[in-house]
């Protein structure tokens, strides 16, 4: 309590603002991708006047939100606007909130981080310049990036932000061995909480990937039961196309691509997706290529050890997510091996939860 306390007596003003900014920000994590999070506060004579946030893709921004909720609009020349990312200067689903700035008569501007959209990129500071306003760039910039790591992945290396989930036992296994072609009941090392946070994290991502293996044993649904929010697109590996039908990843209740080597369909729900494929692996390059051509900036793969290990193998990763669980197997399928030390370690329930960060993905 002590270090927090002194922490945020070292705050300046402008981190105070801009951490409210943050914290509204990510009340829109899983309804606003694939835009960016923001939140936008607005204060006048240190009190704020207003405040707001993206709450959906294609509404308003939180620029606009924040400036529609101030009372007294005779403040806002004499206020300054804080946002965590760079505000748009072009015409997208809504029109610019930089114009809708300038017309406010609002004469500062504190800003988080530089928007890494081709579209903007500097433009709306620019802009704002340009006009008069006092622009002040880069602070909290460090959380800000963080907070759209997903967003700064996709514009800035042309792919989805990539996050491996596994759950293993105390003595490093995730999943017992198998007859071959066996659908049977899939093992359960995680507790209950621990699943309940999983459905969560899916609800936050574009995307959700499993291989042919894992699809054919334990058969899974891979949407949203156990928390409330949107269901990811389905991704399943089936190259030769060898998946019975009556899997429950084909029951069409959710978008589902099916990643195989012959051929390009779509049957409502399901479309069927041509990747090549060299022997038994798919070619990664191509994949993560599809995945950002489709605009897809997120992806939580939830795969087995060898999907999982894949991903690890070629670097293709951002975060890993790994509970540890108090049981022991004594054998089975050895949980995939990470080269990284854990970022940080929570308590969820009875497991423990390991969060791993690849150190090549600098700055995010």
């Amino acid at each position: 309590m002590i270090w927090r306390r002194n922490r945020i007596a070292r705050m300046t003003h402008d981190d105070l603002y801009m951490q409210r900014c943050i914290e509204l920000a990510k009340k829109g994590l899983g309804n606003v991708a694939p835009n960016p999070m923001v939140g936008c506060v607005i204060v006048c004579n240190n009190d704020i006047i207003g405040e707001g946030y993206h709450k959906k893709f294609g509404e308003a921004h939180a620029e606009v939100n924040a400036i529609q909720s101030v009372v007294n609009k005779d403040l806002l020349p004499h206020s300054t606007l804080y946002v965590n990312l760079e505000p748009c200067s072009h015409f997208g689903k809504t029109p610019p909130c930089v114009d809708l700035i300038l017309k406010s008569g609002i004469k500062r501007v504190i800003i988080g981080c530089v928007d890494p959209y081709a579209q903007v990129a500097g433009k709306g500071i620019a802009r704002l310049r340009n006009h008069g306003c006092e622009v002040v760039v880069g602070v909290l910039k460090q959380q800000s990036l963080t907070l759209n790591r997903r967003f700064f992945t996709f514009h800035e290396k042309k792919r989805p932000f990539v996050i491996l989930k596994w759950a293993q036992t105390s003595d490093g296994f995730i999943d017992k061995i198998r007859e071959s072609n066996a659908t049977t009941q899939p093992l359960k090392i995680s507790g209950t909480l621990s699943q309940i946070l999983v459905h969560k994290w899916r609800s936050e991502e574009a995307a959700i990937m499993v291989g042919t293996t894992t699809a054919l044993s334990d058969n899974p649904k891979l949407n949203v039961r156990l928390w409330t929010g949107h269901d990811p697109l389905r991704i399943v590996i089936d190259q030769k196309l060898t998946l019975p039908k009556y899997l429950k990843l084909f029951d069409k209740a959710q978008n589902t691509w099916v990643i195989n080597e012959k051929m390009n369909m779509k049957d409502k729900a399901i479309s069927h997706v041509k990747i090549p494929f060299s022997i038994n692996s798919m070619d990664f390059d191509a994949f993560i290529l599809y995945l950002h051509q489709n605009d897809i900036q997120s992806l939580l793969v939830e795969g087995g050890q060898k999907l999982l290990q894949s991903f690890l193998d070629r670097g293709i990763w951002d975060e890993a997510r790994v509970f540890i669980a108090p049981t022991f197997l004594g054998s089975g399928v050895k949980a995939p091996s990470i080269s990284a030390n854990s970022t940080a370690c929570t308590q969820i329930g009875a497991d423990n939860l390991f969060v791993f960060k690849n150190a090549s993905n600098n700055g995010v």
